[in-house]
C-alpha cells in the first residue's frame, strides 16, 4: 500500500464518519483510525475496511464523496492529525453520544469530542 492510498482511506473514513463534526471531532476520528492501525500493525485501508468497524463501509452504496468542500476539510483534519500529539490518549473506539453500543462497557471511556464519545 502506498502512502497516498493510506491518506485517501484515512480521509474517506473521516469524511464518512465525521464530516459534520467540528474539526476537533474530525481529528479525533482520524487519530482513532491511526491508533488502531498502529496497535494492530496493519495498513489504514485494512483497518477501515475491517468488517463492521466503521458503519459507513457497510451502509453506503458508494465510497465516493459527494461534497468536495467537506472532503477537503476532512483532508485538512487528517493532515492535522498526522502532525499533532494524540489528544485522545490512545482511543481506539468511538460512538455517537446518542447511542449506547453493546461493546462500550468493555472499554474505558476517555473523553468526548464533538458528538462522539471516545474509548480505549
Amino acid at each position: 500500500m502506498t502512502l497516498l492510498e493510506g491518506l485517501l482511506w484515512l480521509t474517506l473514513n473521516v469524511y464518512h464518519e465525521a464530516r459534520s463534526e467540528p474539526q476537533v471531532g474530525q481529528v479525533a476520528v482520524a487519530l482513532v483510525t491511526l491508533n488502531r492501525a498502529n496497535q494492530k500493525h496493519r495498513p489504514i485501508k485494512e483497518i477501515v475496511q475491517e468488517p463492521y468497524q466503521f458503519s459507513w463501509t457497510f451502509q453506503k452504496d458508494s465510497y465516493l464523496p459527494d461534497d468536495p468542500k467537506a472532503f477537503l476539510e476532512c483532508m485538512k483534519s487528517v493532515y492535522i492529525a498526522l502532525k499533532t500529539e494524540d489528544f485522545t490518549n490512545g482511543a481506539t473506539h468511538y460512538h455517537l453520544e446518542t447511542v449506547e453500543p453493546y461493546w462500550s462497557s468493555e472499554f474505558t471511556y476517555l473523553d468526548q469530542f464533538g458528538s462522539h464519545k471516545f474509548y480505549k
